[in-house]
């Protein structure tokens, strides 16, 4: 019996694939619509699978929003680095500016993720701890710039902090305007930043005008106590919120069970069609061959030797 091949928009997706494709929709939500907007739901919706699916790959919403922020991160902290290998430090400066603006026009979404208001499911996966991984880097440049010209290597940190900075929140402009282009954008960047050092007074001091003028200090308003019956509402309303939260995660986890009992028995009974299909292909099988045999008795007898 000829074997008819399935189309391949239909075939199965293999675990690795389908996990790609889990993080490539739950990629372009978050960047959407943010941790908090986006659910499981619409991610299983998207990806046309069950809820249990999700779950099976990443353990929840989790678990696929800190695969997606690690990616961008560690895509983005490579893209850096590799500029930071220029020999110059001119050049460093340039390539960093230029890696930074062709990440954000490349990946649009992976940077939107990245400067959100970060979720705690993203662990030290945050906007700003990437930052400062690249201001670690910068570090050691400018560390080295600042002890040949004399100035305190000392300084070096904080100094990266602000130029990293600098670089950080005009991409974060430039991510929506797009003009200048990206080239121009860096030009200018590197421009300010680094006629700027190279100018740059070994001991800077606040100019006394300045200085004369701060603002008293103003005594914070005091907090007001709260009464024994607020803190016995607020008790009340924490716990009301805790056993809601609870029914919600229990109703989910039914769901998925019954959900996942579901595809057992659909899994069971595919499993029993193909077999009985087995069984009167083999009938079909038999039959034949017998029919052939008995055919071939008949010719014996019909034309003997």
């Amino acid at each position: 019996m000829e074997t008819v091949t399935e189309p391949r928009s239909r075939r199965r997706m293999s675990g690795s694939e389908r996990r790609e494709q889990l993080i490539q929709i739950s990629r372009t939500l978050f960047a959407e619509k943010g941790f908090d907007g986006t659910s499981i739901e619409e991610i299983a919706a998207t990806a046309q699978v069950s809820k249990p699916v999700v779950y099976e790959h990443f353990g929840g919403k989790e678990g696929v929003y800190a695969v997606v922020v690690d990616r961008e991160m560690q895509k983005l902290l490579g893209m850096i680095t590799a500029a930071l290998s220029a020999s110059h430090s001119l050049i460093k400066l340039e390539r960093a500016a230029l890696a930074l603006l062709r990440y954000i026009e490349e990946s649009s979404e992976g940077f939107r993720i990245l400067v959100r208001d970060s979720h705690a499911a993203s662990g030290t996966g945050t906007f700003a701890s990437l930052i400062s991984e690249i201001a670690s880097q910068v570090e050691d440049v400018l560390a080295d710039e600042f002890a040949a010209r004399g100035y305190d290597p000392k300084l070096a940190p904080m100094y990266a902090q602000m130029l990293v900075g600098m670089v950080a929140l005009t991409g974060q402009w430039w991510l929506d305007v797009r003009k200048p282009g990206r080239e121009e954008v860096a030009a200018h960047l590197v421009n300010l930043a680094w006629n700027g050092l190279t100018g740059l007074n070994p001991n800077p001091a606040i100019t006394a005008t300045s200085r004369d003028h701060t603002p008293p200090a103003v005594k914070p308003p005091q907090p007001r106590t709260a009464s024994e019956k607020e803190l016995r509402e607020l008790e009340k309303a924490r716990e009301k919120e805790l056993k809601e939260a609870e029914k919600v995660r229990q109703k989910e986890l039914k769901e998925a069970e019954k959900a996942r009992v579901r595809e057992l028995k659909e899994r069971e009974r595919l499993l029993k069609e193909a077999e009985k299909a087995r069984e009167r292909e083999e009938k079909i099988r038999q039959r034949e061959a017998r029919l052939a045999e008995r055919a071939a008795r008949l010719e014996q007898v019909d034309h003997p030797e």
